[in-house]
């Protein structure tokens, strides 16, 4: 049977299920409404009390009596009174009550004895109607229950089947990874070449990084180049609200990639499931479930089944000791953000299925973009193409790019919006102050934009270019990246004798900074070369029962240098962040090009 009906009967048998449940569940909830409907009588507004019932009778005032077999409740007819006016009554004893009905006839009173079957429903027996709530919770569970269980996970694609046929080729800026892959792909391919030699094939393989740096690509083009089933699996699929079904799927997944061995298995998102164990109750009992599976399965692979399972995470800190002893995940390969070089390869396999105009340049936009992702290089291209075609271009131009990484950096501009005088002067200075600053930090990067037109959540922007890969940050640096953050603030200050709240993202920023400098990175004068990032009180007491308030006074002091850098800048060039400010109230926006020649003078 071909893998697609296979697929159909599982979906087919699920929705028998569903429906088959969902249809017990609406007749008990019928019978259910019905018994509450059946029950209402007993307090009904027209209802008549039992000794009141005796009373009219032996008075005479009784003509109809109507009464179901096996019910206590009887309708009752009073005489010179309409048939919608009739009464309830709950009659203590039904035998006792006809039997009295029966001698006032008998005494030539003149009264109707109506005794009706019971209905189908009212033969239920009352200990199951008792059970119904019960019922209706059993039903709903097993609903679920059979909804998760069913619901096979675990994506395959093989040979037969594929939907993706991912190549090393198609994966760019990753030279040396791939190198290293390759050998994956090897052992996938002709294990008995290692294995002769006395090499064991590695369990598992550990691809940390960023989001969006291409782990998920990199695991789809190793069982692409060695030709074997790739089973593809979130970390957040085995999490459940029972417990025990994620160390049952863990197993069910296993069994899989034993019956398709050689095969890939991928795990996305490990961290899910893979973070430390604790001693905790309910969901983290389940989760240290889940995750013991795992361990005992990795463990369980024999010489002769080549499964090797890959596992992506943003996260490698929060992971388990335990999955990264050898003989679970042996390796662990960081997958870095893209250089230049890298980028540039990005973009040319993103464009080549987009309509590129001949004077866009690849390498200058790969130049502006250090730091991007894959991922996010190709978001750019895709929103540069849907904004070329808003603008009805015939092909993608630079200007459509430009916006895109505004677009995607920033944010959606915003020309509509409007907003007084006395705030555009404000928000004019503020940009103003940072682009000023930052053109004097010998180690910063070049303005390349300055706007006042409001972009995403900011009010106005700056932008610099980003034309180098950095992979250190020296201690001046920092420091002048704190002046540069603190321009806006400072030039409020010093022009508008003010200050306001568009500079709080500015401030936290700075404040991270300036907190990283002295806790983690070990760049304060006072304390020293000291780690104090994540540590415990107990751990923090070591340096001082103060330790705390040093610390504070340390990142304090960064901001006020910082802060008072800013402004004593703004001071020598008043004139720069005047003209540079009037030029935005005019313009709202100023490219490099223009603002270059306002220092050229």
């Amino acid at each position: 049977m071909s893998k697609k009906k296979d697929e159909k009967q599982k979906n087919k048998k699920m929705w028998i299920y569903l429906i088959s449940l969902v249809v017990l569940l609406v007749l008990l909830v019928g019978l259910a409404i019905f018994y509450i409907n059946n029950n209402k009588d007993k307090e009904d507004e027209n209802s008549l009390a039992y000794t009141e019932l005796i009373k009219e009778l032996s008075e005479g005032k009784i003509e109809k009596i109507e009464m179901t077999v096996g019910s206590t409740t009887v309708k009752v007819k009073q005489k010179d009174v309409e048939e919608d006016k009739e009464k309830k009554s709950i009659v203590p004893n039904t035998e006792s009550f006809i039997g009295l009905v029966q001698e006032k006839v008998a005494e030539g009173n003149e009264i109707e004895l109506v005794q009706k079957p019971r209905s189908v429903f009212a033969q239920i027996p009352s200990f199951i109607i008792s059970f119904l709530p019960t019922l209706i919770m059993l039903a709903l569970f097993v609903m679920i229950f059979k909804m998760q269980g069913l619901g096979e996970k675990g994506k395959v694609y093989d040979d037969t089947e594929r939907k993706t046929k991912v190549k090393f080729d198609d994966v760019a800026g990753l030279d040396e990874e791939k190198e290293e892959l390759f050998e994956i792909v090897e052992f996938l391919k002709k294990p008995e070449k290692y294995t002769r030699m006395g090499a064991k094939i590695p369990k598992g393989v550990l691809l940390c990084g960023k989001p969006g740096t291409g782990k998920t690509l990199i695991a789809k083009a190793i069982a692409g180049e060695a030709e074997v089933p790739f089973i593809s699996m979130s970390g957040s699929e085995f999490i459940e609200m029972f417990a025990g079904l994620g160390a049952s799927r863990v197993r069910k997944l296993f069994e899989k990639a034993r019956k398709l061995s050689p095969c890939i298995v991928f795990i996305d998102e490990i961290d899910a499931i893979g973070s430390r164990r604790s001693s905790n109750s309910g969901a983290e009992t389940e989760n240290n479930q889940t995750l013991n599976q795992l361990l005992v399965e990795m463990d369980g692979f024999s010489s002769e089944e080549t499964i090797i399972v890959l596992a992506a995470t943003n996260r490698p800190e929060m992971l388990d000791q335990a999955l990264l002893r050898p003989g679970r995940f042996d390796r662990q390969i960081t997958i870095p953000t893209p250089d230049l070089k890298g980028r540039l390869e990005i973009l040319k396999i993103h464009a080549e299925d987009k309509r590129i105009a001949e004077d866009v340049n690849l390498e200058s936009i790969a130049e502006d973009t250090a730091g991007f992702t894959g991922a996010e290089l190709a978001n750019i291209l895709n929103e540069a193409a849907i904004i070329a075609t808003k603008n009805k271009h015939e092909d993608i131009e630079n200007e459509d790019i430009e916006e895109a990484v505004k677009k995607v950096t920033v944010g959606l501009e915003k020309r509509t919006r409007v907003y007084s005088e006395k705030d555009k002067k404000l928000t004019a200075y503020h940009e103003a102050g940072h682009a000023v600053v930052s053109r004097y930090l010998p180690t910063q990067t070049n303005v390349k934009e300055v706007s006042i037109i409001p972009r995403g959540v900011a009010g106005g922007y700056t932008m610099y270019k980003s034309d180098e890969d950095k992979y250190y940050i020296s201690k001046t640096e920092m420091q002048e990246k704190l002046i540069a953050l603190l321009g806006g603030r400072a030039a409020e200050k010093l022009v508008l004798d003010d200050i306001s709240t568009g500079a709080s993202n500015d401030i936290e920023v700075a404040t991270k900074i300036a907190r990283d400098m002295v806790t983690k990175y070990g760049m304060s004068d006072t304390l020293g070369p000291i780690d104090f990032q994540g540590k415990e009180p107990y751990e923090m007491q070591l340096f001082g029962e103060d330790i705390g308030d040093k610390i504070g006074q340390e990142v304090k002091t960064l901001i006020d240098t910082a802060y008072n850098d800013a402004q004593v800048l703004l001071r020598q060039h008043r004139d720069k962040l005047d003209s540079i400010a009037e030029e935005l109230l005019q313009k709202e926006k100023i490219n490099e090009a223009d603002f270059k020649k306002f220092f050229d003078v």
